[in-house]
């Protein structure tokens, strides 16, 4: 049995986060050397007002998952596998060791830094809960305007990207039809679809200055719901994800299919948990930020023990 660690996208971030990360050595390296790539305390960035910023936002997942992954590595407790959305697509290439930790923080930044310029203001993303995609895809034909399908997370959730107009009215329409609950996501910029096309191409021009490798662990892509192994092919996917669909509900699948039986996901919060358990319903999903570490080392130790 394998165990994969996931990281999570853009929506759950905390004011805190990062100074609630565990006391451990590893976290100290990992924030200072955060700090000395940026040029500034990265421990500033966790405030509830600079968390207003995309690029605030994005580096702290990067740092908190990087640093909660070192934690649990340093205490001997390996994935198998590992798998982000969005954003946590970069620390799950660094934890895979395919992307330099100091190269992740300038290209985050960047990143972050690119797709608050495009849309500085009028646009995000929202949560639809209680309809399928289909349905969903046919009320986006509807309003037919600045609002595109972003993420499939689980069979009745998903996730849309556009103008604040156009997801007010898919939202209005989703209700009337139907749906449970819409719920506007605390995402500045529309991810995941191609009003972020020409950002994406951006970051992919600063890629080719950085040096990729092949994973040591197998790292799954959230936007092809496949594996990559090779460095080259993980560039293009980690420059690209921005305006590419998220496919979590297929990715989770993969993940079963090739045995992971315990997802365990990095800090601040349980959204890929809650995702994830839909899924691996015959194993188990934690997430960090609600499981003391001895009891993930436990849980870690008997899957691995289970695939003696």
């Amino acid at each position: 049995m394998s165990v994969l660690f996931t990281f999570p996208g853009q929506g759950g971030q905390r004011a805190g986060m990062l100074h609630a990360l565990p006391a451990h050595a590893e976290t100290t390296h990992t924030l200072e050397e955060a700090s000395d790539t940026l040029g500034y305390d990265a421990r500033s960035l966790d405030d509830a007002a600079t968390l207003r910023s995309t690029v605030a936002v994005q580096l702290c997942l990067l740092i908190a998952g990087v640093a909660e992954a070192r934690v649990l590595r340093a205490h001997g407790h390996e994935p198998d596998m590992v798998a982000g959305l969005s954003i946590g697509a970069y620390p799950a290439a660094v934890i895979a060791g395919a992307l330099e930790y100091a190269d992740a923080v300038k290209l985050v930044e960047l990143r972050g830094q690119l797709m608050e310029t495009a849309y500085p203001s009028g646009y995000g993303m929202t949560a639809i809960i209680g309809m399928t995609q289909r349905a969903i895809e046919r009320l986006i034909a509807q309003v037919n305007s600045d609002v595109f399908l972003a993420n499939i997370n689980a069979e009745t959730q998903m996730v849309v990207a556009g103008s604040d107009a156009a997801m007010q009215r898919l939202s209005t329409l989703a209700i009337e039809q139907g749906a449970q609950r819409s719920e506007r996501l605390d995402v500045a910029v529309p991810s995941h679809c191609a009003l972020l096309d020409e950002p994406a191409a951006a970051l992919a021009d600063a890629f080719k200055n950085v040096v990729m490798k092949r994973p040591r662990i197998v790292y799954l892509s959230s936007s092809i719901a496949r594996p990559v192994f090779d460095g080259a092919r993980l560039a293009t996917d980690l420059a690209s994800n921005m305006a590419h669909q998220v496919r979590w509900r297929d990715t989770m699948r993969l993940a079963w299919e090739r045995d992971a039986r315990l997802a365990i996901e990095m800090p601040p919060a349980n959204v890929l948990t809650r995702l994830t358990s839909a899924t691996f319903n015959e194993g188990i999903a934690v997430s960090c930020s609600e499981t003391a570490l001895s009891n993930l080392g436990a849980l870690i130790e008997r899957e691995h023990a289970r695939a003696i």
